[in-house]
């Protein structure tokens, strides 16, 4: 289809809110790439790194309950993979949830391959989306 010029239209590249939801993994892949980044060895309340998420992602929002449920899930992993509750501490602050990352060289690796696994089920997901919409 021939389209013709632009006669000054506004750019339609505009993004929908997105409003993150538990065990969805596109919100778990943009939570686990802002935990991998955190200090480690240092508290972090959840709050705050659920303003950190809200301020990085302005299309999307995320509750405390959708970074605290990835946490609660990381922490499962950790502990399947390590047979320790070490990796991700999570504990009751004066100001709510709290989390300590250990400090220590195996805490990169494991994360980044959680954030790989998070983006290989993306992707699935947008595969069997392109499938359902009949454009493959």
């Amino acid at each position: 289809m021939q389209l013709r010029d632009d006669p000054g239209l506004p750019d339609p590249a505009l993004h929908p809110p997105v409003v993150a939801e538990v065990g969805d993994p596109f919100a778990d892949l943009r939570v686990v790439h802002l935990l991998a980044r955190l200090p480690r060895a240092e508290t972090v309340r959840v709050r705050d790194i659920a303003d950190r998420l809200n301020a990085d992602h302005l299309d999307w929002s995320f509750s405390r309950e959708v970074v605290l449920a990835t946490i609660v899930q990381l922490q499962a992993n950790w502990l399947t993979d390590y047979r320790n509750s070490d990796g991700l501490v999570l504990s009751d602050g004066p100001a709510g949830p709290e989390l300590v990352i250990e400090d220590t060289s195996r805490v990169d690796p494991w994360i980044v391959r959680q954030a790989e696994r998070l983006r290989g089920t993306c992707e699935e997901r947008l595969r069997a989306f392109t499938v359902e919409e009949g454009d493959f």
